[in-house]
């Protein structure tokens, strides 16, 4: 590389976008996912003592996954090549891979092959990389959304490591704001930027975990803003929401609205109204607020408030949950849709609900009532001589009639707390 091609790249890197230029180039310097490059974890041991291997990432979008590739090769000093199975076909792999086995035998040097989206390319397509993952010319690295289960072909899942790579927490994207508004060489550093509390809250909130959208928003914010006379740049809500295109909507989820929203939402279920139970959603999917908590309330309330009366509900709803950890947002969104439909038009009973009650209340009130001799478990010859299991009738040996006996504390004898009518309601 000349002079020129120098000055080029320089260029280049300067005028690239703030996510580009704030990518970090060592592993202390990034930000979230401990869990796969904390101290001690597997692959920040491959990485500190040089012995790669092929790996999958698994993640939602801009959660690191191609600035980690980025920084496995710069500290293991192997030569980068990045390859979109969106763009890119068999034709620019053979490339790649001549150059990957020029490299390696003129100058010792090892490729890392960064391909992303690599469930884009069908599996016939994946055979390809096969022989020369096999032959260690390249130590591959894909990138995926998608469940790699479904979308990599076994073979080549076999020979790799995968990492699944979590959503950015709330505290890591604050991070990455500060760091980008600091620093003065790769960031907006100098720029003096002032940035309302409720703004940063809504970059946030929007970003859902993806740290491109929030430095791409951040940029446009600040390069678009006219600074004051003493030269600060304000960034108030209003620029923010027009530099995300997303228009903030009043809803604290520390606050009263976002207990007003999710009551509304579960009185709207209980009510088995699904026009307004998916209107409620859909706040909350918009205002950012925590797909895991609409969750837990929608599992609640297949219990609470529809039990027995429909047991399918509350599958439907763990079933949803699941999906909700399983595929991660935005897609989950859908499973969710699916659930509330179904919980609103379910049948409602609270049967479950009030015999728990009932006899929470009881408990209280009685304290500690025997349990019944014959009900009692007799594992010591003591314990039977003192009557101990003594005139209990095993329910299977008898039909419906004759083995009938008491089953509550003889003060609570012939209590009833479940009412199965309420489990016969209607929707």
């Amino acid at each position: 590389m000349d002079l020129f091609d120098k000055k080029l790249e320089k260029d280049l890197s300067q005028n690239a976008p703030l996510a580009d230029r704030m990518r970090p180039e060592q592993l202390e310097d990034f930000v979230g996912q401990k869990n796969i490059i904390g101290e001690g974890k597997i692959l920040r041991r491959a990485i500190d003592n040089d012995e790669l291997f092929s790996i999958i990432f698994w993640g939602p979008p801009g959660c690191g996954k191609t600035t980690l590739a980025y920084i496995i090769a710069k500290m293991t000093k192997s030569h980068f090549a990045k390859f979109s199975a969106v763009e890119s076909g068999v034709k620019d792999l053979r490339k790649i891979i001549k150059e990957a086995e020029e490299k390696r035998k003129l100058q010792g040097e090892r490729t890392i092959l960064f391909v992303d989206e690599i469930h884009r390319w069908n599996k016939a397509q994946q055979d390809s990389f096969l022989p020369y993952v096999e032959k260690g010319i390249i130590v591959l690295i894909g990138a995926t959304t998608e469940n790699p289960s479904f979308e990599i072909i076994s073979p080549l899942l076999s020979r790799s490591r995968v990492f699944v790579l979590e959503q950015h927490k709330k505290e890591d994207i604050q991070k990455i704001i500060k760091k980008a508004l600091t620093d003065k060489e790769k960031g907006l550093g100098k720029f003096k930027v002032k940035l309302e509390k409720k703004a940063i809250e809504l970059l946030i909130d929007a970003s859902n975990g993806d740290a491109r959208t929030v430095l791409n928003a951040l940029e446009v914010a600040v390069k678009t803003t006219k600074p004051d006379k003493s030269g600060v740049v304000h960034l108030t809500l209003k620029i923010i929401e027009d530099a995300l295109q997303y228009k903030a909507l009043m809803y604290d989820k520390k606050g009263e609205e976002h207990y007003n929203v999710i009551s509304a939402f579960i009185k709207s279920l209980r009510g088995s109204d699904p026009d307004a139970a998916i209107y409620w959603l859909a706040r909350m999917i918009t205002a950012g607020e925590d797909p895991r908590f609409i969750a837990r309330r929608m599992v609640i309330l297949a219990s609470e408030d529809i039990g027995n009366a429909d047991p399918m509900a509350l599958v439907i709803a763990n079933a949803a949950a699941q999906a909700v950890e399983f595929i991660g947002f935005p897609e989950a969104q859908l499973n969710l849709s699916q659930a509330v439909i179904y919980l609103a038009k379910a049948p409602k009973s609270n049967a479950s609900t009030i015999a728990l009650s009932e006899a929470m209340k009881d408990v209280k009130e009685t304290l500690n009532q025997p349990v019944p001799l014959h009900l009692r478990n007799a594992p010591t010859g003591l314990m039977k001589d003192l009557g101990y299991g003594k005139g209990y009738k095993y329910s299977h040996n008898y039909d419906k009639e004759q083995g009938k006996q008491d089953y509550l504390p003889k003060e609570l004898k012939g209590r009833k707390y479940y009412d199965p009518e309420k489990d016969k309601r209607k929707k």
